[in-house]
């Protein structure tokens, strides 16, 4: 191998963070099969390349025996010891074989492997910074969507939105940005792919410790979420601080902060909940924005019987049952409501 073609080698090892040592490994093994290839199959032969120089050499390895049968794989204790007088029989001879045209079959074979070693490497620091990124959130550019699937550039790879990862009612175009939870991160023989969800609780999660400094702070608590993305969220806060409001530090002044993570779910309806010890207590603060009137709780069955004003007993449940569903999820009671006499 030309000594400039080595320097370049090198310098591609520092720059990408790939191991020299492992880079030719790798390319002593392809240049074994280069040679078996292009010169003798039937040799058992190993390359070495100088670390310092870059010099490719190609070794056959035979066995020291009294009588030869196979000129491929071994060599007389007469022939050995006129190599070395030192050799035994049993040992093996190393006997330099390069072709004179090897240094070509070298710079190629190095080409492939350092292309491939390349792209290999790329896909670890990808799979790496991306797998740190799980549970978090990526915001990128549509690129392109297929049968149903959206698939956003957020960077230096391209993340899917599956069909079943988007809430009911929202829509896409080419060009959007758009801001989702990575709930996965695989990677396998294609490269990484990142799965994205836009209905998951965590991106709700996220959206607040973004726009809530108390939250970030760890002045107040996210407790507990349960969602139904597309439609609704309640979210269970809680303040470590008597002096700060967690409902009015979620909400913000004039309702701002809400009203952004809002936007962002597409006018998503988002309950603000205060968590409390007392299971009655939470219990009704979760089927919000109906008043409850008394909540009787049950703790060997883990239920609770709700009453509320009648007036209001369809709110409590909401449609299709969402409103006491979301509060059965969020405080992981079963809820029974009924009205008051």
């Amino acid at each position: 191998m030309e000594k400039g073609l080595f320097e370049v080698l090198t310098e591609i090892c520092n720059e990408k963070g790939i191991s020299q040592e492992v880079l030719i490994d790798a390319l002593e093994a392809a240049l074994v099969a280069a040679y078996k290839k292009n010169f003798y199959s039937a040799q058992n032969v190993e390359v070495s390349i100088d670390r310092e120089s870059g010099t490719v050499k190609v070794f056959a390895k035979k066995e020291v025996v009294d009588l030869v049968y196979d000129e491929f794989e071994e060599i007389s204790l007469e022939d050995a010891r006129a190599i070395n007088g030192n050799y035994q029989i049993g040992d093996m001879v190393n006997i330099e074989v390069t072709p004179k045209d090897f240094g070509r079959i070298s710079a190629m074979t190095a080409k492939q492997v350092v292309t491939q070693r390349i792209r290999e490497a790329e896909r670890g620091i990808i799979y790496s910074e991306y797998t740190e990124k799980t549970n978090d959130i990526v915001s990128g550019t549509i690129e392109r969507i297929e049968k149903g699937n959206v698939f956003i550039d957020i960077g230096k790879i391209e993340a899917m939105l599956p069909e079943k990862e988007q809430p009911i009612g929202e829509t896409y175009e080419v060009g959007q940005v758009l801001k989702c939870y990575v709930s996965e991160v695989k990677s396998g023989t294609k490269g990484t792919q990142i799965i994205v969800s836009r209905t998951h609780p965590g991106l709700v999660k996220k959206l607040f410790e973004a726009e809530v400094p108390e939250i970030a702070e760890g002045i107040v608590e996210i407790k507990n979420i349960a969602r139904e993305g597309g439609s609704r969220t309640k979210i269970a806060v809680y303040s470590n601080d008597p002096n700060v409001d967690a409902q009015g530090a979620c909400i913000g002044p004039k309702g701002i902060r809400v009203q952004n993570i809002g936007e962002e779910l597409k006018n998503e309806k988002i309950d603000i909940v205060k968590w409390s010890e007392d299971p009655a207590e939470f219990i009704a603060a979760s089927l919000s924005p109906a008043k409850v009137i008394s909540a009787e709780i049950n703790e060997e069955e883990k239920s609770a019987h709700v009453v509320v004003p009648e007036y209001q007993l369809s709110l409590a449940i909401g449609r299709a049952g969402q409103n006491v569903r979301l509060a059965a999820r969020l405080t992981g009671w079963k809820i029974d409501i009924s009205a008051e006499d």
